[in-house]
């Protein structure tokens, strides 16, 4: 039997490419809801041969649905969420708002699959750069055990939204016709530079983004794997790149690691540098799998490997991964 989905946050970059990838699946839902806010009602999104009207988010309208895929920010879901659990609807929720809740499982479905079956009404959908650098990792972890990993992101606007996104290419057309850049959705003016600073700083010294890619890795892969990350926003449109320096127990050869990448679901090797064959954002544009290239020997530590990764972070970073936890579930 066919299952009801709503998707709360449709119009936004993230729910949109949610439905485009639900109707690229084509799993046995039989019913689909879309709602965001009171701006957006009477906008219609078309999945496959229906045209859907979005309607305001209302409790009543939404928990008629057996599933609710949340995409909105993590003060909305923290509001909708528990309501929506109480009257029978189970949450895939796209935002910080429960990710390391001990009672609430954070999946990535390639890796820790089986913890989507034990949820209590909802389930997490890990951060976007979070979400990437572990389909990077497993397989090398499950060679030897990862012990430390040192990365730097370099992040597209589209992981801000679509007014990040709006703000890149105005900001970028000022800059070039000689006008001065407003910032709105960055720290700083967004063309030709790159940010080091994304959400805000805790006393540490790290901002909540690069601790959110430690403490995820640790919850999604159930290991104490030490994370140092840097997080910078880029002038990309879409796709996240990281630098990955991994430290394992015992040494993982290049070839190795190949083996390994070559046998992972989603993951998919890029790497013949004397081709100039390595993944680029542009080349990796609405793909779902993780793109590996440079895959080296750190010859600096003890059993290091340095490795380039590229995702598109609207769908595997986001809309792909929840969506692959919706199809574990039905």
């Amino acid at each position: 039997m066919g299952k009801s989905v709503a998707i709360v946050g449709a119009t936004g970059a993230v729910g949109r490419t949610m439905a485009k990838v639900i109707e690229e699946k084509n799993l046995n839902i039989t019913k689909i809801g879309l709602f965001a806010s009171k701006r957006s009602i009477g906008k219609k999104i078309n999945i496959g041969s229906n045209e859907i009207i979005v309607e305001k988010t209302e409790i009543d309208k939404v928990s008629k649905y057996d599933y609710c895929l949340l995409a909105v920010d993590s003060k909305l879901s923290q509001k909708l969420a528990p309501e929506l659990i109480k009257k029978g609807t189970i949450v895939i929720d796209n935002s910080s708002a429960f990710r390391l809740d001990h009672q609430v499982p954070l999946v990535v479905p390639e890796v820790n699959p089986q913890k989507a079956y034990n949820h209590k009404g909802i389930i997490s959908n890990p951060n976007c750069s979070t979400i990437q650098m572990v389909l990077s990792l497993y397989p090398i972890h499950s060679i030897s055990p990862i012990q430390r990993v040192v990365v730097s992101t370099y992040q597209s606007a589209s992981g801000a939204g679509q007014k990040a996104v709006d703000e890149l290419k105005n900001c970028t057309e000022n800059v070039l016709n000689g006008v001065k850049c407003q910032n709105e959705a960055f720290i700083h003016p967004i063309a030709f530079s790159a940010i080091p600073h994304i959400d805000s700083f805790d006393p540490s010294g790290y901002t909540k983004e690069e601790l959110k890619m430690s403490n995820e890795t640790q919850k999604i892969m159930n290991s104490q794997i030490k994370v140092s990350a840097t997080c910078v926003r880029i002038p990309t449109i879409n796709c996240h790149c990281e630098s990955i320096n991994i430290q394992t127990k015992n040494k993982v050869t290049v070839t190795d690691a190949l083996k390994a990448y070559e046998k992972f679901p989603s993951v998919k090797v890029w790497d013949n540098p004397k081709e100039n064959i390595y993944p680029l954002p542009p080349n990796v544009d609405g793909y779902d799998d993780v793109f590996i290239g440079r895959i080296r020997q750190d010859k600096t530590i003890e059993n290091g490997l340095n490795i380039w990764s590229v995702a598109d972070n609207l769908r595997k970073g986001a809309a792909t991964n929840a969506v692959q936890i919706l199809e574990l579930l039905i």
